[in-house]
């Protein structure tokens, strides 16, 4: 699910890949439906590419909108977005207590709440990647003969 929804440097929110055009993409806003181009020059980063820096390893964007969406019970989260900076890294410290402190700026909690919110609006509430089934064995082998 997240991979056809991406964000677009430059202009606020998420948008949806609707199609896919030569050097453009149309995008469709989750805000307010419009659609419009984004061009291969705007900087565009599917949600299931990006990564949260932890003190490990990244850890997948999906996993901690799981975390989010387990610590707000599915609901949209209670804090805003524009709390101060101390309030979101104790937040986002609740959530994901081994966030890389030094990498992930208020700024990128920030975005992740906005984002988590808008999915949620919108009835995106599955974040873990879908999985594309292998025919079974058998399948293979009546094809085989």
């Amino acid at each position: 699910m997240l991979k056809k929804i991406v964000a677009v440097s430059g202009k606020p929110g998420l948008y949806k890949m609707l199609s896919q055009g030569k050097n453009m993409l149309i995008v469709e806003s989750l805000a307010d439906g419009k659609r419009m181009p984004a061009y291969s020059k705007d900087k565009i980063m599917s949600l299931g590419e990006i990564s949260m820096y932890t003190e490990k390893a990244e850890k997948p964007l999906h996993e901690v909108l799981e975390l989010l969406k387990i610590k707000a019970g599915g609901e949209k989260l209670n804090i805003d977005p524009k709390a101060g900076n101390d309030e979101l890294r104790a937040y986002f410290a609740d959530v994901l207590p081994d966030y890389d402190r030094e990498r992930v700026y208020p700024s990128d909690i920030r975005k992740l709440i906005n984002w988590y919110n808008i999915l949620i609006e919108k009835g995106y509430t599955e974040f873990a990647p879908v999985k594309e089934e292998e025919p079974a064995a058998e399948d293979k082998t009546e094809k085989a003969e």
